[in-house]
């Protein structure tokens, strides 16, 4: 049976985190895959397309476009993003009624869908901006995502029913359906339209909800129903209407084979990696309508991106500079202090996509032709080899810009730092490439606008401002691509050949942008090699020194476990005072604090909090490992969550005794041990240090016949200069050291405990027994009051089935995990003192945040390399 007396046993790593396998790397790269190929695979179809109109001719079509139709387009978008906006008033109205006002409400769904669109992901980006704005209303997580799925259900049966009206109306014409047949294209449309309305009517009778395993999610009521289908209508008739009225006369037919297309080409830029599936988009749009090889069309589709993409973010920055400054004011009141709290968290990604959006500015100049005259003019002024140089370093600058952005969606403090910075060298170099002052302006306004929003950027961690997730590398490369086709289609003129990429001459920008493309996937390759070799969660933290303030806390805390500070593997944050600490270690991007902070009643909830505030300012997630159930009011009041670990099992020194039935197995336990010659003693920590290396001895064979190696953080671990802190407790044989624990006392002998427990194999079956025996009948004569004997992992957990799904899944391990940890053995070991049980908890983050927590303390413990 294993020991289970070490608190290595009372590790959550082994068997409350299991290190379960991560997901196949192919699942995990499928859709980032997927995503770029169809970016890929739609800018080439654009080339084919456009392969016999050049920028000039998109330049003259551009001009040709009416004041009207422009007008009307304006206009249209604004219906859109009105329609956009009552999705989310009728589900808030549904999921949460009165949590968020309606103004508010319809304002994150708007300004929320401008960023969303602008940036691409709508699933992710879309659903994370509300996650931000909806929990400082108080909103929880799981109505959040009902929310954003309520939201969703709008846009897919709006998109259903007007499939559904197209295939009656006229079904030979609807785009990927026309072969089908013409009576199953009747009969398809007939029951979308039925399924639909027959739907509406269903949930005009009561309450609904659909269930997806155990997810419950509420349903609009009927007339919520028709208002969001309504929504969802006008939002993308007026969406489609935008490059309808846009479009070249007679180019297309009837509008609603035109809306249905259009509504296809959004599915298809959703599935691509590309921000706002920049390019798919363009290519379904084409395709479907047959508009090959029309200047026309290309500047109509430039145009709706201008209209449709970037006014709504125009405005969206506009309004939340306006938030800035009335935040500002020392006096707030009313629905305005609501809109500022609400808006706040819009800031950090709608600033991303100002960078973003500044990178693409610098790309696209970069696959352009540079002005003849003004290339003429700064030649007399810059040598030829220092506007080649500033071409390549904008190009450089631009693909930097496009990868910090995600810094800033993370409200990194560095990240804005450098995003300014970059701005401002992009300008400059823009100058210094061609005099190209339209986008140095356009970047100087963007660092402009960032100084703006310098509160929102506060976390000041050590994360790399310039680290990315892969589907944001995704995004980058399919901007990458899409820059190279601007490029491929400016110079399509010039012949290709192999001395163009040595041909240096104020006027060869065709080689200058071939050179400045090897560059940017060459930056694009190198930031790839980072996302895959330097994981954040290897980051453990390593040995240091403890503060000299740390040992006289430690020795004030009734609590045995604060012991644990002395170890050398944690950092500390301190009260102002200096009378209390939080001590804890960095894994992934968890801040993991141990236990709660030790330290006066008086000053542990401010110290709690400002552990709280300092991960939220370094961009990571605030984690207490091993909290005491009469702690967790606090923590539920910062936002977090609690999973139960466990149960600590604390025997009442007071009523401890080897009398009676039940102590059978003790008693004989101390007999046997005197006749085999075992003798009990305890070493002062001032002997220790002379009996360090036969202490040593016996910890290596025991660490020889256990798996695995040496923990850390929340167990002790074999370490001369910790292990000088404590009183050791012996057995002796023939006066040789078999077995020892080192001794945590508790401050005015509240408790005492053990941390490391280890011992000669084959000495004696019951070496265990008689040492907590022995050692306990030791404490209850010294006066302590309790006998701390550690954690029994996953033990008393609700397999009930209204239970958590940690709970449950934890009380499967409990019950079928026998074959790769004794839980049943280390509880019944001990049972048989007769402790109280009292359950300790891990305390985090909710939602998607609580499996990367659970990944960061398994790491934390487990996974750093064995120390010396």
């Amino acid at each position: 049976m294993t020991t289970g007396v070490e608190r290595t046993e009372a590790s959550l790593s082994a068997p409350g985190l299991p290190n379960a396998e991560a997901a196949p790397a192919w699942k995990r790269f499928l859709p980032i895959v997927i995503g770029v190929a169809i970016t890929l695979a739609a800018f080439v179809a654009l080339e084919r397309m456009v392969s016999e109109i050049s920028l000039a001719d998109v330049r003259g079509a551009l001009s040709a476009v009416s004041t009207a139709d422009l007008v009307m387009a304006v206009l249209l978008t604004g219906l859109s993003f009105a329609a956009v906006s009552l999705y989310d008033v009728v589900a808030v109205d549904t999921i949460a009624p009165g949590r968020v006002t309606r103004p508010v409400a319809a304002a994150v769904g708007a300004a929320g869908y401008a960023v969303s669109n602008a940036l691409g992901f709508p699933l992710l980006t879309g659903g994370a901006l509300r996650y931000h704005v909806y929990k400082s209303g108080g909103i929880e997580l799981a109505d959040i995502g009902r929310i954003v799925g309520t939201s969703w259900f709008a846009l897919w049966f709006a998109l259903a029913l007007m499939v559904g009206a197209a295939l009656l109306v006229d079904p030979t014409e609807v785009p990927v359906l026309r072969d089908l047949g013409l009576a199953a294209e009747i009969a398809l449309g007939a029951a979308l339209v039925i399924g639909v309305v027959g739907f509406v009517v269903w949930l005009s009778y009561g309450d609904r909800r659909a269930s997806v395993g155990k997810l419950s999610l509420p349903l609009p009521s009927g007339n919520g129903a028709l208002v969001q289908i309504a929504a969802g209508i006008v939002d993308l008739a007026a969406a489609a209407g935008v490059l309808y009225v846009l479009l070249p006369e007679n180019s297309v037919g009837s509008f609603v084979l035109f809306a249905v297309v259009f509504a296809v080409a959004v599915v298809v830029g959703v599935a691509s990696s590309a921000p706002g599936g920049l390019g798919a988009f363009e290519a379904t749009i084409v395709i479907s309508l047959g508009l090959q090889n029309r200047a026309d069309v290309v500047a109509a589709l430039l145009i709706y991106r201008l209209i449709y993409t970037v006014l709504p973010l125009v405005l969206t920055v506009v309004a939340l500079l306006v938030v800035e400054a009335v935040r500002r004011r020392d006096a707030i009141k009313g629905p305005t202090r609501e809109f500022v709290r609400v808006f706040e968290p819009m800031v950090p990604p709608t600033v991303a996509v100002l960078a973003f959006a500044g990178g693409i500015v610098l790309l696209a100049s970069g696959s352009t032709p540079g002005i003849a005259d003004r290339l003429t003019v700064l030649n007399d002024f810059v040598p030829l080899p220092f506007i080649e140089m500033s071409h390549l370093a904008a190009t450089v600058v631009g693909v930097a810009l496009l990868v910090i952005a995600r810094g800033l969606a993370k409200r990194l403090w560095r990240a804005w730092l450098v995003s300014i910075g970059l701005l401002v060298a992009g300008a400059l170099f823009s100058l210094l490439k061609g005099l190209d002052w339209e986008e140095a302006v356009i970047l100087l306004v963007l660092a402009v606008l960032l100084l703006g929003f310098r509160h929102a950027f506060y976390r000041r961690s050590g994360i790399n401002p310039f680290a990315i997730t892969w589907g944001w590398l995704a995004a980058v490369c399919a901007t990458l691509i899409a820059s190279v086709w601007l490029g491929l289609l400016a110079y399509r003129h010039v012949d290709y050949a192999n001395t163009l990429w040595f041909d240096f001459a104020t006027e060869a920008n065709a080689p200058r942008f071939l050179r400045a493309s090897v560059v940017a996937f060459a930056v694009l390759a190198a930031v790839g090699l980072d996302v895959a070799i330097h994981r954040r969660t290897e980051r453990v933290q390593k040995r240091s020194d403890v503060p000299p303030e740390v040992a006289p806390i430690v020795a004030a805390s009734p609590h045995t476990a604060s012991a644990l500070a002395l170890l050398g593997d944690k950092r500390f944050l301190f009260s102002p005072d200096k009378r209390g600490f939080v001590m804890y270690a960095r894994s992934g991007g968890s801040l993991i604090a141990l236990g709660e902070p030790v330290a006066p009643p008086d000053i542990m909830a401010d110290l709690a909090w400002s552990f709280r505030d300092k991960a939220d300012r370094e961009a990571e997630r605030p984690v207490f490992y091993q909290v005491r159930p009469e702690s967790l009011p606090l923590f539920l009041d910062m936002g977090l969550v609690a999973l139960k670990l466990g149960e600590v099992a604390r025997v009442d020194l007071t009523k401890f005794n080897t009398d009676g039935p039940k102590r059978q197995d003790l008693r004989t336990a101390v007999r046997r041990a005197e006749r085999e010659g075992l003798e009990f003693s305890i070493i002062s920590r001032e002997e220790v240090v002379a009996a360090m290396d036969e202490l040593r001895a016996v910890s290596d064979a025991w660490l020889a016949i256990k798996s695995g190696s040496e923990k850390g953080f929340s167990l002790g671990y074999f370490d001369p200069a910790y292990l000088q802190h404590f009183d050791m407790a012996v057995l002796r044989k023939e006066g040789r050291i078999v077995a020892f624990a080192n001794l945590w006392r508790g401050a005015d002998r509240h408790e005492i405990s053990i941390d490391l427990m280890r011992f000669l194999p084959n000495v004696s079956r019951i070496i265990m027994d008689a040492l907590f025996t022995r050692l306990m009948l030791h404490a209850k004569a010294e006066g302590y009051q309790w006998f701390d004997l550690g954690a029994a992992p996953l033990s008393g957990l609700v397999d009930r089935r209204g239970a958590s799904r940690w709970n449950r899944f934890g009380s499967f391990l409990y019950r079928r995990g026998g074959s790769f940890y004794h839980f049943d053995g280390l509880k019944a070991f001990k049972q048989k003192f007769g402790p109280v049980w009292t359950p300790h908890y891990l305390v985090c983050p909710g939602g998607f945040d609580t499996a990367k927590v659970l990944v960061d303390v398994t790491t934390l413990i487990s996974g750093r390399p064995k120390l010396p």
